[in-house]
Parts: structure tokens; C-alpha cells; sequence
């Protein structure tokens, strides 16, 4: 048995010939698609997070950092999902490069990305509706009915976080029915948050403090930052690596390559578009936050609820704004996890394809055309986590099992050219192999500004896979089985 057999390419343009999946979406629903994944809880809470741990204003230029990684990343992303228009992502694009051990891994990889990402975004969007309930109405759902059991506040226990399960219900529904109907729902959602984005900078702007970006970054020496991630240079990084969170999602859209209608045009510019509008909008928003308010503040004022108290307390004249800005983050909520969801069924449909994962994976409604059975296990398995777990067990594992497949896809970008270099190339990533290195060395300093203990977890995770792949996907593997026959 080979663990590094390789898909052949030939094969896989054929499969993506295939009309299992219907071809319905174009390249602004690919564009709406991005932005809906990408602008989310890591705009709204991870900025003030970033700024008052470890990068203070200069969390504008931890956002550039973490933009330059995901670009170099993405433009490696646009030359597989143009070369390669087939669903599973960096999945796919390991399996014709590093062979199927590290295919496997990648997809393994990316449930903590999408599925647990999804669950843990459900538990947040939980909160928030709370949090719309009581400012509108006067009235919030009990705690035993929104936390899970692990958790308790003044004697009272949680049972089961309903609101959580409730939104993964609703969008499980929406995504079954099909991708257009997502892609329709999801471009809704995408207008009104990023108009409430552009809002809160056209009138913070005149607010700014020049005094709150000064100095810029944190100076060393100052108390609770004394740590090398924790000012200066060093904590423009660690804010990288925590802000690179609100940029998860633009490598989702690869994953509906097999649902586009032209997909080798279509994927890079879905891609790149997408990382590039938000990645403006990021930049200004920060620099309106901190300059609105004091980095400081961030530490006692509450992460979450950063941008509704810099509202109250400097923006008295707008704060009718918090209200529409805690709905913008309930809608951009509901945009992520939907995105999450449609790109973990993809990649499990491609792995379930390739005998790495039970064919139920890939059941297709005869009617929506839709990898239905996929859908409705990862509810089971979403909902559970977010009825039943705490939302902060994941932490940072989202980012770093991303982070670890940019780095292998630009690797594999890399190796294509090496085994591949005929295969035509609709986009190719400028300046190879330069780009494809500096994406990779990028991302991986972002890693290790996350920290020790998310390297466990992610190594954990990973052994957990090992054990799987080898007493299932190396003995159903269909393309060992060609190997042997």
C-alpha cells in the first residue's frame, strides 16, 4: 500500500465534468459567497480582542499582516480552483499533490475550520440574539435554555443552548433545498452587514481621537504586556494571528467550485474579490474602532460587546447604531455559519467520492441535487456541539487548522508545477515560486503566534484522524484499490 499514491489529474477534470451537483451560481454570487463567510464574528469581536491582548491601535497593521497571508494563500487557492473546479478545496488539491496521507489529513484538517467553526459561530449568535431580545424587548430567553450543561451562573445550570441549534437547523434547511436559494438568502445577509460596516466608519470618522493612536503600537515596558507576543512588533504578530479569524472563509468558495457555472474563470475572481473588498473594509474599521476608543477600554469594556460601548460611550449622538450593529453581527453570524457548513459537506462529498469517508457522504438529492445525507449528519454533529459544549473549548483550533492548510496549499502549488507543468493553467499565481513561499512562511509565523497550546490541540486532533484514516479510508480507498488491481 502506497500512502502517498496521487490522484491523477486527468481523473479529476473528468470528475468535474460530472453533472452530480448542479452548476447554478456565478462569479458576484461567488463574490457574495466570500464576503458572507468572511466578514463575520472576526470583525466584531476579534479587533478590540486583538488590540487590547497584544497589538493596541496598530491592530490596522495586524489585519494587513494577516491579509497578505491570506492573499499570497489565495492567490495560490485561484490557480487549483481554475486548474482544478472541483469540490473539496484544499482537500482536493493535496490529493494531486502530496498523495492521499496528506489528503486525508487536510480533510480531516478542515472539520475544525468548518463543522467545529460553525458550531462555535452558533453559540455566539446565540448570545447575540439575547443580547436583541432584551434591548428590544425587555425580555431574554433563561440561561439553562441558551447554555449547555458545562456552564452555571449564580446557581443556575445550563441544559441546552436552543438558539444555537435552532439557526443550524434553519440554514441545514436552506442549504438541502439548494445552492442558488443559499447563494440568494446568503447575498440578502452579505448587504445589510457590510452596509452597517460602511456606516459605523462614515460616522465614527469624525470621532476618531488622534490621542487613542498614540503611540501606535505598544511600547515595551508597559504593565500586562511584558511578554514578546505581547507588544511592539511582536504583538502586531500575535495580532495577526488572532485577527487572521475574520479572513477564515474566502478558501470556502473553492469548495463550491463544482456548483459553478463557469468555474475557471469564475473561482479566482470569487476568490481574490471577496479577500480584497473585505480586506479594506477591515482596515478602516479598526482604524475607526481604536481611534473612536482607547485600546485600553477593550481589556474591561467586553471584546464582544467593543463596538455597541464604543458607540454608547463616544457616540451618543448615533446610538440607535448598537442596536443595528448587534443585528449586523447576528446577520454576519448567520452568513458564516452557512458558508461553514456548505464547505464542510463539499469536502466530505469529495472525500465520501474517494472512498475515504462511508458513500453516505455523497448521497445527492434526485430533486435539489444537493449532497443532502452530508447535510443532515453535519447537523446532528454541529448542533450537538453547539446544544451541548461551551463555545470557548475551541478557541484559536479554527485558525491554526486553517492556517495549516494554506501552508499546504502553497506547498502544493509548488509541487504542481513541478509534476504538472503542461496542464493548462486558466490563473496562475504571479511571481512563482515566491509567492506560493512567502504565503506559506507568512502563515506559519502566524502559527506560532498562536501559541503552544493550540499546536496540542491541533496535534491531538490530528492523532484522532490517524487512528480513523487507518481503520476506515485506507481500507476503502478507492484509488488503492486501482493501485492493487
Amino acid at each position: 500500500m502506497n500512502l502517498f499514491v496521487k490522484k491523477n489529474l486527468e481523473q479529476l477534470l473528468q470528475e468535474a465534468e460530472s453533472k452530480e451537483l448542479k452548476r447554478s451560481i456565478g462569479k458576484w454570487a461567488l463574490v457574495a459567497l466570500g464576503i458572507g463567510a468572511i466578514i463575520g464574528a472576526g470583525l466584531f469581536v476579534r479587533t478590540a480582542a486583538a488590540s487590547a491582548e497584544s497589538a493596541g491601535a496598530a491592530v490596522t497593521i495586524s489585519f494587513i499582516v494577516a491579509a497578505v497571508g491570506c492573499a499570497l494563500a489565495g492567490l495560490c487557492y485561484a490557480e487549483f480552483a481554475s486548474m482544478i473546479p472541483i469540490a473539496g478545496s484544499a482537500y482536493t488539491y493535496s490529493y494531486a499533490t502530496m498523495g492521499e496521507f496528506v489528503a486525508w489529513f487536510i480533510g480531516w484538517d478542515l472539520v475544525l475550520e468548518y463543522a467545529l467553526g460553525a458550531a462555535t459561530v452558533s453559540i455566539a449568535w446565540s448570545e447575540y440574539l439575547n443580547k436583541l431580545l432584551k434591548s428590544v424587548a425587555g425580555w431574554e430567553i433563561p440561561y439553562e435554555w441558551c447554555h449547555s450543561p458545562f456552564q452555571s451562573d449564580n446557581g443556575v445550570h445550563g441544559i441546552m443552548n436552543i438558539p444555537a441549534l435552532f439557526i443550524i437547523f434553519i440554514l441545514t434547511l436552506i442549504l438541502i433545498r439548494g445552492v442558488s436559494e443559499s447563494a440568494t438568502v446568503n447575498g440578502i445577509i452579505v448587504i445589510v452587514k457590510v452596509a452597517i460596516v460602511i456606516l459605523f466608519i462614515a460616522l465614527g470618522w469624525s470621532y476618531i481621537n488622534p490621542v487613542n493612536h498614540t503611540p501606535y503600537m505598544i511600547p515595551e515596558g508597559t504593565a500586562g504586556h511584558e511578554g514578546f507576543f505581547e507588544h511592539g512588533w511582536g504583538g502586531i504578530l500575535a495580532g495577526a494571528g488572532t485577527v487572521f479569524f475574520a479572513f477564515i472563509g474566502f478558501d470556502a468558495v473553492s469548495t463550491a467550485a463544482q456548483e459553478t457555472k463557469d468555474p475557471k474563470r469564475d473561482m479566482p475572481f470569487g476568490i481574490l474579490v471577496s479577500l480584497a473588498i473585505c480586506t479594506v473594509l477591515y482596515i478602516l474599521f479598526a482604524h475607526v474602532l481604536t481611534g473612536v476608543a482607547n485600546y485600553t477600554e477593550f481589556e474591561k469594556a467586553g471584546k464582544e460587546a467593543s463596538v455597541a460601548y464604543a458607540i454608547e460611550t463616544y457616540m451618543t449622538k448615533y446610538s440607535w447604531l448598537a442596536l443595528f450593529v448587534t443585528i449586523a453581527i447576528l446577520a454576519g453570524f448567520s452568513s458564516v455559519i452557512l458558508v461553514m457548513l456548505l464547505g464542510q459537506s463539499r469536502v466530505f462529498f469529495s472525500m465520501s467520492k474517494d472512498g475515504l469517508v462511508p458513500p453516505i457522504f455523497s448521497k445527492v438529492h434526485p430533486v435539489y441535487q444537493t449532497p443532502y445525507k452530508s447535510n443532515q449528519i453535519f447537523f446532528i454533529f454541529v448542533g450537538l456541539f453547539a446544544a451541548f459544549i461551551p463555545g470557548d473549548v475551541v478557541g484559536d483550533m479554527t485558525s491554526i487548522g486553517t492556517l495549516f492548510a494554506f501552508v499546504l496549499v502553497c506547498i502544493g502549488v509548488i509541487i504542481m508545477r513541478k509534476t504538472d507543468p503542461n496542464t493548462p493553467r486558466p490563473f496562475k499565481t504571479p511571481f512563482s515560486p515566491v509567492v506560493p513561499i512567502l504565503g506559506a512562511l507568512v502563515c506559519l509565523a502566524m502559527i506560532i503566534g498562536l501559541g503552544a497550546e493550540n499546536w496540542i490541540r491541533l496535534i491531538v486532533w490530528m492523532l484522532i484522524g490517524l487512528v480513523v484514516y487507518f481503520v476506515y479510508g485506507r481500507h476503502h480507498s478507492k484509488l488503492q484499490k486501482q493501485k492493487v488491481a
